[in-house]
């Protein structure tokens, strides 16, 4: 008798742990307390922010849109010199602690029926460990389609990766449509994205060329190409000035037509 109350108690304490562990376990900060900063993108290549929540990590930047718990937009570069194959062990997701009013918790996607998908592909961040565990804050992640983020959206990320290789280092803007009407999930009311828009632009001045994409958050296996769009058409839909920073010529030049002459798919 002694044995079976010890036995009880003994799982009650476990299952409280196991409890105290899922909800208040919160890993240190991912941050590399010795950053020099010198990875995020140039100032003049980040977008407008229509919250003025812009935060900076050490391998990208975001404009956090608090009503909607998650980044309007993620900004970053990726160097050809970054492509590795290293295999990383990935981390917990968890609340970024630079975003004033803390990002969404990871649980707010638990049973959801969501993936926790990646604005800055973990994959893009191999090439060390502090620059893949950043991409877990949830401050860059957003409600994906099981099936669209394994599939169509991860098919225009290896080709971004494939453009780099080529090309050369790119600068990247991407993020879901924030707008009126989504579905929400979780206790935070996370919104799910019914778009989500990529943004890659290579070459420097007057040679940058810049590819625009906008893919409804369902799986497709239309080719790349259909998904392009103006990126005037992208700042219609977002309210976001992307190259707010630049010459009115050269984004008159870039953001009013489509032009894929020079990107091999």
């Amino acid at each position: 008798m002694k044995r079976k109350t010890l036995y009880a108690i003994l799982f009650a304490l476990c299952l409280i742990g196991f409890w105290l562990f899922e909800n208040f376990y919160t890993p240190a900060t991912y941050s590399n307390p010795n950053s020099s900063g010198e990875d995020v993108v140039e100032i003049d290549f980040l977008p407008s922010s229509t919250t003025g929540e812009v935060v900076h990590h050490e391998f990208f930047s975001l404009s956090y849109n608090e009503p909607y718990e998650q980044a309007e937009w993620v900004a970053y570069e990726l160097k050809k010199s970054q492509l590795t194959y290293d295999d990383r062990k990935r981390p917990y997701f968890i609340e970024d602690p630079l975003v004033r009013t803390k990002s969404a918790d990871w649980r707010n996607y638990r049973g959801s029926g969501y993936d926790r998908g990646h604005l800055c592909p973990a994959g893009d961040r191999r090439f060390s460990e502090f620059a893949y565990n950043e991409t877990f804050y949830t401050s860059n992640i957003s409600p994906q389609d099981k099936d669209f983020n394994a599939g169509v959206w991860n098919r225009l990320e290896q080709q971004v990766r494939r453009w780099c290789k080529k090309y050369g280092d790119l600068i990247i803007i991407t993020g879901g449509v924030l707008e009126e009407g989504l579905e929400e999930i979780g206790e935070e009311d996370v919104d799910v994205p019914r778009y989500f828009y990529k943004i890659v632009l290579k070459g420097d001045g007057n040679a940058a060329k810049v590819l625009a994409f906008l893919m409804p958050a369902t799986e497709s296996n239309a080719p790349l190409q259909s998904f392009l769009v103006p990126v005037h058409t992208l700042e219609e839909r977002t309210g976001i000035d992307f190259f707010q920073k630049q010459p009115k010529a050269w984004q008159e030049e870039r953001e009013q037509n489509v032009d894929a002459s020079g990107w091999k798919f």
